[in-house]
């Protein structure tokens, strides 16, 4: 049988389960990766489960999100994770090393592998010909401590790519393109996967920029063929012994099919306040700007970097706009400088800041109030940027520089000079700075500040119950709405009980208050449209509601990683039936649950009733019996217990 590359990678670590769309498998997680915005839980759950050594190939914990030190918390969170690593066996990646995903890339990333990541954008290593996705952390722990990675079997989308990009429009638009037709929902329950005779014109960085902002498009990965381009870049990493060649059979199928003519493609953008809102540069051409933000893993690579430096060599930046360079990794930066582009980017009037996320996750660089600002990161949603009235466009870094010399939205073709031509470096610096797990963990002890606290104790789903309705929501929620990142709270992502009081603050900042009424009183559950739960996987959003009393999330549908994040903290996630019935639940209407635990068990479709009313809305859920089994325990903590 002629099989898709995404296909062979999935069979070549299954463990469970069949490769039919919808059924749920088990497969093998060769690699991990952790962030520090979420890797501190995962520490705590390895040390909950009593695990000694973590059993993957390879596991690392990045320090990229939480990396200004303003007081205690985030250093120490810092040793914390470091001291963790040497214990359980996990590759350390120190701050200032850069964002987790290149880092990977150049150091750990290998083809033919699985990585299963506490990061969204995991799937960014799909670049590499491996199987990358991202998850809950707590499902990273699972995985780390030998355990499958359980996922329903996707759909293969093939997207073939002929042509080659034109001047003046990069791997960028190629994504954008992608949203364009598809929205942020037209990835979900898919792996994406690219050949074509058009991939080999595309760099591996290119592809990382394609592959990371599948996450954009909801998918479950995207694949690429690991072939001789894979094999010169890990040949600038010191690690060409380490490739395989992985690419479909001829004659391999998709269960879906799209095309891309790499040729006809133009500027694009994404306009404010989501990355599926895509059009031409051109529809916003001369809209000031306020800032132009270059970096992030949506746009990691030298090139991305070198690009920018060449458009504004020799020339400044306009009156009233701020120009941020956001390296994604030391060694880039250490190219980058080597190179002059770091001094033509400073000469301009750039704002250098340190290797990391940074504004990406709105830690920096926020952008005045109501003022455009153009980036190259993966997201534009509301408020992700650390400015809550904020109005971010998501664009190549080519239209970033264009605009910034001009001070207005700019198509980089209109401007009056040849598109640069960037030759990248034949060998990189390999960096001292991941470093590696002691061989002998026996005497390492885990270092924890006064900011570290345990996970609570939560109790499993009542069989009856009453819950209000505390938030009535539209379509497309993202986890940044529901629990928003920056500096102002990520810093306590180790403390549960004081992260959970910016819980749902974007959309009411009384939900805290009034959460915190009815917490022993029953709880209470949320209301919303479609796709709720898209963006960042971060488990918070699931934990400090569920800490505040959140027991059921009622929507139309969810985005995956968020949906098992529920599942994991003991939330019940159902859905709609009858779209209409949306209409008919309001905020603060009480609906009555009964007999629970035997309904979801035997049927997936079932009533609930509008108290002190003759209505009911008719739900459903699509839960799996291993679901049903961490759901009834009251989350996967309570049912790893259970099974010890």
């Amino acid at each position: 049988m002629q099989l898709n590359a995404a296909q062979k990678l999935i069979q070549d670590h299954l463990l469970s389960g069949e490769m039919k769309a919808g059924e749920e498998i088990g497969i093998k997680i060769d690699q991990t990766l952790t962030q520090d915005a979420t890797g501190t839980m995962v520490m705590l759950e390895l040390e909950a489960m009593g695990i000694d050594k973590v059993k993957t190939e390879a596991s690392a914990q990045y320090v990229d999100h939480n990396l200004i030190q303003e007081d205690f918390r985030n250093a120490d969170d810092h040793l914390f994770l470091r001291s963790s690593a040497q214990k359980f066996g996990i590759y350390y990646s120190r701050p200032g090393n850069g964002v987790s995903h290149p880092v990977h890339m150049q150091q750990l990333a290998r083809p033919g592998k699985t990585l299963l990541g506490s990061d969204s954008h995991t799937c960014a290593n799909g670049c590499m010909g491996m199987l990358a996705i991202g998850a809950g952390g707590i499902d990273v722990t699972m995985a780390m401590a030998g355990e499958p990675y359980y996922v329903k079997m996707p759909r293969i989308m093939g997207i073939e790519l002929t042509g080659k990009l034109p001047d003046w429009v990069s791997a960028k638009d190629v994504i954008l393109e992608m949203l364009r037709r598809h929205g942020v929902k037209g990835g979900v329950g898919k792996v994406l996967e690219y050949y074509g005779p058009g991939v080999k014109e595309l760099s591996a960085m290119d592809r990382h920029v394609i592959a990371n902002m599948g996450a954009e498009l909801g998918a479950t990965a995207t694949v690429f063929p690991s072939d001789e381009e894979i094999k010169h870049f890990l040949k600038t990493q010191g690690r060409e012994d380490e490739w395989i060649e992985l690419k479909a059979d001829d004659g391999a199928v998709y269960d879906e099919h799209e095309e891309i003519n790499l040729s006809a493609l133009e500027p694009l953008i994404a306009k404010p306040s989501s990355p599926g809102n895509v059009v031409p540069i051109t529809e916003v051409a001369g809209e000031d700007i306020y800032q132009s933000y270059i970096g992030s893993s949506a746009n990691p690579g030298y090139r991305d970097f070198a690009i920018a430096s060449e458009i504004v060599k020799g020339k400044q930046i306009a009156n009233g706009t701020s120009l941020d360079i956001n390296p994604t990794s030391r060694q880039l930066l250490e190219q980058l400088v080597e190179n002059g582009h770091i001094a033509n980017l400073l000469s301009a009037g750039a704002r250098m800041h340190q290797a990391g996320c940074n504004g990406c996750i709105g830690m920096g660089q926020a952008p005045a109030t109501g003022k455009n600002s153009l980036r190259t990161t993966p997201r534009n949603f509301p408020g992700r940027s650390g400015t809550r009235e904020d109005s971010v466009f998501l664009c190549s870094p080519e239209t970033a520089a264009a605009s910034v010399l001009t001070g207005v939205i700019t198509d980089p073709r209109t401007l009056d000079m040849d598109y640069p031509k960037i030759k990248e470096p034949i060998k990189f610096s390999t960096q001292g700075m991941l470093e590696a797990p002691p061989e002998d963990n026996s005497q390492i002890e885990l270092e924890k500040g006064p900011n570290i606290t345990t996970i609570p104790d939560f109790e499993p789903i009542e069989d009856n119950f009453d819950v209000p309705v505390l938030l009535k929501m539209n379509d497309n929620i993202s986890t940044d709405e529901i629990l928003a990142g920056g500096s102002r709270v990520l810093p306590y992502r180790s403390n549960i009980q004081k992260i959970s009081t910016f819980a749902f603050e974007i959309i009411d900042d009384r939900y805290y208050e009034e959460a915190m009424k009815k917490r022993d009183d029953g709880g209470h559950m949320v209301v919303a449209g479609f796709n709720y739960g898209q963006g960042s996987s971060r488990e918070h959003a699931a934990l400090a509601p569920r800490y505040l009393g959140l027991r059921v999330v009622l929507v139309k549908d969810f985005a995956r990683i968020h949906l098992q994040n529920l599942i994991n903290f003991g939330i019940l996630p159902l859905t709609f039936v009858n779209e209409e019935d949306y209409d008919l639940v309001r905020q603060g209407d009480v609906l009555e649950f009964r007999q629970i635990h035997q309904t979801i068990q035997k049927q997936h479709t079932f009533e609930i009733q509008l108290k002190g009313t003759d209505r009911t809305i008719t739900v459903q859920h699509d839960l799996t019996k291993r679901h049903l089994e961490i759901l009834l325990a009251g989350g996967i903590i309570n049912w790893i217990k259970e099974k010890q």
